[in-house]
């Protein structure tokens, strides 16, 4: 529903991008309490890798809501005792963040089109949990908004790795 609501103000214009600092590692340690007894029903363990402190320029919501997105997702689509691994680091142009599963993976022909609105696609987890499919798009938009880049890599049965890269300030965005 949440998603539903976000993309409703984004497609109207009511959305307004306000990137400001913050500390990217702050906010994943929010997903992980947010997200950790939803892992925890199904036993899967999440594991952080990730510098101290990782200061970026970005819109905050948006940024919460491709990790939020990325991270049920992974929880979704891995089975019981499964892992979850969130890397994020930095150079001195952009930061780049991974939420990678051991999960079902996702089918070559469906990669292709995770992102795009025409072709939207959703499936039940390994616990039936169900999806609507606007997750992945909202995740992309609220990137192309940061000038960013996000994709995926996956093998069927191995699991999934969501990466994405955006701009570590807001010049780079703003002015591209």
């Amino acid at each position: 529903l949440k998603n539903l609501m976000e993309w409703s103000r984004s497609q109207t214009g009511r959305m307004v991008f306000s990137p400001t600092k913050f500390d990217l590692t702050s906010l994943i340690d929010e997903m992980d309490s947010l997200y950790g007894t939803i892992a925890g029903e199904k036993n899967i363990t999440l594991h952080k890798t990730f510098p101290d402190e990782l200061q970026i320029e970005a819109d905050k919501p948006m940024v919460s809501t491709i990790l939020r997105n990325l991270i049920s997702n992974a929880i979704k689509f891995t089975h019981a005792e499964g892992e979850i691994r969130i890397v994020a680091d930095a150079n001195h142009h952009s930061v780049k963040v991974c939420v990678a599963d051991n999960g079902v993976g996702i089918p070559e022909k469906v990669q292709e089109s995770l992102f795009n609105l025409d072709e939207n696609y959703s499936t039940t987890g390994t616990a039936d949990e169900v999806g609507t499919g606007l997750g992945l798009l909202l995740c992309k938009e609220f990137i192309d908004k940061h000038n960013g880049k996000i994709w995926v890599e996956s093998e069927m049965g191995k699991g999934s790795s969501f990466y994405f890269e955006l701009p570590l300030e807001s010049e780079s965005i703003l002015h591209s």
